[in-house]
């Protein structure tokens, strides 16, 4: 008979994968402020010919904010994978890991996808074609990084929050956050039919960095001896 032992995971740290997804998300918000340069700017709501003004005048800070923020969707990925890949690992036998594994993924393709159409209105040709046509693309790109965005992180977070819950892996405080954060992101998408419910879109964002801070700092990264005691 094996001695009883604690194993860790292994696996990248999750901590490191969601400060440089904090860190890249912040950098395109700083870069699109200063690289602005006082241009104000325009939500996809505003006027065809206001949006297609904007890009017209802001292809640097298009491409340079686009650039970090298609970044920050990598780490998130890889932040999905690993939480739900330590779940496992912890003893999470449950369906919510997957569902946790859909939503993180379905939130850094969000990212990405939304980078990836900002980034094509930074092509001047592409601007200057059809008030209409980038007004379509900006509506794409709100689309993806807010609603397809905060609904997938959503899953991630009730995924991580509830089968945490049942296992106690992580405190009380910490599983109401990430259900709060999970609500706000799937009723964010009231915001298609009901325009005020984009309020809730920041506060899953954001929010959802502190979660996925604390998820990081809280999450055991080591088997109980029990758990290891039976795989022997």
């Amino acid at each position: 008979m094996k001695l009883m032992s604690q194993t860790r995971h292994a696996g990248p740290p999750l901590l490191l994968l969601a400060m440089v997804h904090l860190l890249l998300f912040t950098a395109s918000l700083l870069a699109g402020t200063f690289l602005r340069h006082g241009a104000v700017y325009v939500n996809p709501y505003s006027s065809s010919k206001a949006v297609q003004d904007f890009f017209a005048n802001s292809s640097h800070l298009i491409r340079v904010s686009t650039f970090f923020f298609f970044g920050s969707a990598v780490p998130l990925g890889l932040f999905t994978a690993t939480v739900v890949s330590r779940l496992r690992f912890l003893g999470v036998r449950a369906a919510g890991t997957y569902i946790a594994l859909f939503g993180g993924f379905v939130a850094s393709a969000g990212l990405g996808i939304s980078a990836l159409y900002s980034w094509v209105l930074s092509v001047p040709d592409v601007v200057s074609s059809s008030a209409p046509l980038v007004h379509a693309l900006y509506f794409l790109s709100f689309l993806f990084g807010g609603v397809a965005f905060a609904v997938g992180f959503g899953l991630l977070a009730a995924g991580v929050s509830v089968t945490s819950y049942f296992r106690h892996l992580l405190p009380a405080w910490m599983v109401v956050l990430g259900m709060v954060v999970a609500l706000a992101g799937e009723l964010s998408s009231l915001s298609l039919i009901w325009y005020p419910a984009s309020f809730l879109l920041p506060l899953t964002r954001f929010g959802g960095f502190l979660w996925l801070i604390a998820v990081a700092v809280w999450l055991p990264t080591m088997q109980a001896p029990d758990a290891t005691e039976g795989r022997s």
